[in-house]
């Protein structure tokens, strides 16, 4: 029989080999602008549209 502290460095391992061979996709992140925009006077005239949403829970 093996030693407890050899079953336990084989599990380790497996879970690291595990690790390493689960798929992974990295997400790129966006770059963010270097100047970012002023306000200036002509986005007065691009206000959002606002408004209210009801929404009713009652069922």
């Amino acid at each position: 029989m093996l030693d407890a502290f050899i079953i336990e460095e084989i599990k380790r391992r497996e879970r690291n080999r595990e690790e390493r061979e689960r798929p992974a996709l990295e997400i790129p992140l966006p770059v963010p602008e270097e100047h970012p925009r002023r306000r200036s006077d002509t986005d007065d005239d691009e206000k959002p549209q606002r408004g209210v949403i009801i929404i009713d829970l009652r069922g």
